[in-house]
């Protein structure tokens, strides 16, 4: 009889990620698209993720990713801040210090080939203290804002210039840059061909909210009561789409089942490049399902609900593929004034990313 044998991964990875109320449900999300990519080319992929209100450790386990979590420390944190913390500090409910110390026993047993943080709250400080466990170390970022010590930085900002992170990384750390590298899940370049073929006519029959898996300060029922003051077609459909650690869904619920027109509320849902290929014109946040709406060439109403979030906005209203609002603007405008507008706002956002910025990563790291 022929002896089993059993084949080992071509690459392990490590990810150093969080998701909460607080931070949102986008860091996680990337990391875990870039996970399952990698997987499909036989890596295995592993998570280090802390036990925050909100988090995705589930998700992440759901699809087949080992993860190992950490304790909440508030405490710690608030007993050591100081005037040198980073900016999102708070966001890690312990101190740098510590999370690297408990994230070292278990990079440190597994070695891998590569760990790939994507945090605000962590910088230089913690990657020098995980590098010697690792052979290759890269940051996810979008801020620019704090010193990295690393092998590869990926911003996936449409518009980012490299020298934008030459004061925060060594000269021989390599730059990836841009939003060829969105980490989209497959099933956006999938869609694409069909989404862009329903670009061709500038109609308002479906409208699309999401402002992230969380939403925290339920700016989605101030949307739906602003739209009940609209003139839209009677044919008009709503769908709102929410995750499922947002705290504002049954609020939302009971504002959509008085809305005047078909009104929906879809939770935690997997087929969200469908639903976008189907709408004619989303509400949501200028934050990483930006590039999603590009990809499929959606026309975008975008609000800016956190700081990071306000250089995505600016580039995308600067190349025509969205128009920014806030509420008040969202209350005084006729949404009829927007529809003329649709159809350049697709072709520009259809410029920005294909899609396939998880293969092309893939492809660099797994070399």
């Amino acid at each position: 009889m022929k002896p089993l044998t059993i084949k080992e991964p071509s690459c392990k990875i490590v990810f150093r990620c969080d998701a909460s109320i607080q931070i949102g449900t986008g860091h996680v999300m990337r990391c875990l698209t870039l996970a399952n990519e990698m997987a499909q080319q036989g890596a295995e992929c592993v998570f280090i993720c802390r036990r925050h209100h909100g988090n995705l450790i589930k998700e992440i386990q759901k699809h087949g990713h080992k993860v190992y979590p950490l304790p909440l420390e508030n405490d710690l944190y608030i007993e050591t801040n100081n005037k040198t913390a980073l900016a999102h500090a708070d966001w890690l409910a312990s101190t740098q210090c510590r999370d690297a110390e408990l994230s070292r026993s278990i990079v440190k047993a597994l070695q891998p080939d590569w760990l790939i943080v994507d945090h605000y709250a962590l910088d230089e400080n913690w990657e020098k203290r995980l590098q010697p466990y690792c052979k290759k170390l890269m940051v996810i970022d979008d801020l620019a804002d704090r010193k990295h010590s690393c092998d590869v930085l990926l911003d996936q900002n449409f518009g980012r210039d490299l020298q934008d992170y030459a004061a925060y990384v060594n000269e021989d750390c390599e730059l990836l840059c841009g939003s060829i590298y969105a980490l989209l899940r497959p099933e956006f370049a999938e869609w694409r061909s069909y989404s862009l073929e329903q670009r061709q006519h500038n109609k308002l029959a479906s409208i699309l909210i999401n402002l992230g898996g969380v939403d925290k300060g339920n700016i989605t029922t101030k949307i739906l009561k602003v739209l009940q003051t609209k003139s839209l077609p009677d044919h008009c459909s709503i769908t709102i789409v929410m995750g499922s650690t947002s705290p504002w869904i049954e609020a939302v619920e009971q504002q959509a089942a008085i809305m005047r027109w078909r009104t929906v509320v879809k939770v935690g849902v997997d087929n969200m490049a469908e639903l976008m290929a189907n709408s004619d014109l989303a509400i949501g946040a200028a934050g990483s399902t930006s590039w999603e709406r590009c990809c499929l060439g959606l026309p975008t109403i975008m609000l800016v609900l956190a700081d990071n979030q306000q250089v995505i906005a600016n580039v995308l209203e600067g190349v025509g593929a969205a128009l920014t609002f806030d509420i008040a603007m969202l209350e005084a405008e006729p949404l009829e004034s927007v529809a003329p507008k649709m159809r350049g706002m697709s072709k520009a956002a259809s410029a920005v990313t294909d899609g396939l910025g998880a293969t092309r990563l893939s492809k660099i790291l797994l070399q």
